[in-house]
């Protein structure tokens, strides 16, 4: 095994396993068939191999083997049934899970993968929302609606935040923030709401990282920029003209009188890319509107077309040394989408997929167990060899998963580990 013990998929599993032992478990002791660690161990196993048939698979394999590999690679003691598992989890207070995301961050400190996601010496975060669950029929308390001519839907969604960097392909998940109705409240939750609450969990988690909030224009408001403060954390976040009128017109007014600063350059590829700049500036028309520096930029064609115009604000100062840099930073924020969601929905995760929906916290919960597997997935891509070896094997992702899917259903092995070094050197067939 190529990696540093405590970021190899034995520790992690640990680490999870641990946090699984210690939540509380309202059951009554005597009418327990399945303890809690094996419930959420199992369904932890079912997004690691993206499998919701595994559990099925596993139980015919104990039969007519009495081994199985959800004990040998998950340590799982007895396999729950798929409707025992769904009403077990459905108990769990999201937050229970909430802990494991930073001890996972932590190791990756600990074993110096983190530097090298540092961007203008602080980490860059993205936040971005998304839907997981819809329906007309299914619903919980939690549940946002959406009325139409058509009816009511029920809707699920979340708030998610991640370290990325522009120039590495792997994103390390934060712990997710519910965008869900709460009890007592009139009035629908929404995602600048869950912003500024998943600011201060971050902050409470990592009290000394320092960080980059990247977003939409949704959030280069004053409200949240007050929160940002408040967390100190600094931010590049998209300004346009329709929703800042006042910061533009100071801006369009300081260009009309040839102010602004500004760098242009022609690169190898034809392509031109024009940078302009405007520091302390007023954020919008309030008294105590807060002073933030503003920032545009162009790219353009070798015929003269603009191929992408953005224009953010940020609190750090912009100079001709580091406007590209901010730049870059800014247009990471794709990564959340990208690298991130598109990721879990179209590459084997399946968030929007209904693995089940609960009348507690169950909907929720599946999907902070598939984003554990895509972080665990993510830490093993960037530094465990072996998993890196198995996976060049193969030419696309969908094929690597398909054969480790199908070669745990069938062969027994001690460990991930096993099953990787089948994968990527499979035993050679000898004719009788």
């Amino acid at each position: 095994m190529h990696v540093k013990k405590h970021l190899g998929f034995t520790e992690l599993k640990a680490a999870m396993a641990d946090c699984f032992r210690q939540i509380h478990d309202p059951r009554q002791a005597g009418k327990v068939d399945h303890c809690m660690h094996d419930v959420l161990m199992s369904g932890f196993a079912m997004m690691f191999f993206q499998d919701p048939s595994i559990l099925a698979f596993q139980t015919r394999l104990q039969e007519s083997s009495q081994q199985n590999n959800l004990a040998g690679v998950f340590g799982v003691g007895s396999i729950p049934k798929d409707t025992q598992m769904r009403d077990i989890i459905d108990i769990v207070p999201t937050e229970a899970f909430s802990h494991i995301f930073p001890e996972f961050l932590n190791r990756l400190q600990r074993g110096r993968q983190l530097e090298q996601y540092r961007f203008m010496e602080k980490y860059l975060i993205p936040l971005d929302g998304t839907q997981y669950f819809s329906s007309a029929n299914v619903s919980c308390p939690y549940c946002l609606k959406t009325e139409s001519a058509k009816g009511v839907r029920y809707h699920h969604n979340i708030l998610q935040a991640a370290i990325v960097h522009p120039d590495i392909r792997q994103v390390i998940p934060l712990f997710p923030e519910s965008i869900r109705n709460a009890d007592g409240y009139v009035k629908q939750d929404c995602e600048i709401n869950a912003g500024k609450r998943i600011l201060g969990k971050i902050r409470k988690a990592h009290p000394q990282l320092p960080i980059i909030i990247t977003g939409d224009d949704l959030y280069s408001k004053q409200p949240f920029v007050d929160t940002l403060k408040a967390n100190g954390m600094s931010y590049i976040l998209v300004a346009k003209p329709t929703d800042h009128k006042t910061l533009f017109e100071w801006v369009n007014e300081i260009i009309g009188m040839g102010e602004s600063e500004q760098l242009e350059f022609c690169d190898s590829k034809g392509k031109r890319h024009r940078y302009q700049w405007i520091n302390d500036v007023p954020l919008n028309g309030a008294c105590n509107a807060e002073k933030v520096n503003f920032f545009q930029y162009w790219m353009t064609d070798k015929k003269g077309k603009i191929t992408y115009h953005n224009s953010w604000v940020t609190d750090m100062a912009v100079s001709k040394k580091n406007v590209q840099e901010l730049v870059r930073g800014g247009r990471a924020r794709w990564k959340i989408e990208n690298e991130t969601f598109n990721t879990l929905k179209n590459q084997g995760y399946h968030i929007e997929h209904s693995y089940g929906h609960g009348k507690q916290h169950l909907s929720m919960n599946f999907l902070v167990l598939n984003l554990l597997a895509f972080f665990i997935h993510q830490i093993l891509e960037l530094c465990d060899l072996s998993y890196q070896r198995a996976r060049s094997k193969f030419s696309s992702r969908k094929e690597y998963w398909n054969q480790l899917r199908c070669t745990f259903r069938i062969i027994l092995f001690q460990d991930l580990y096993h099953l990787l070094d089948y994968i990527f050197d499979p035993p050679m067939l000898r004719a009788p």
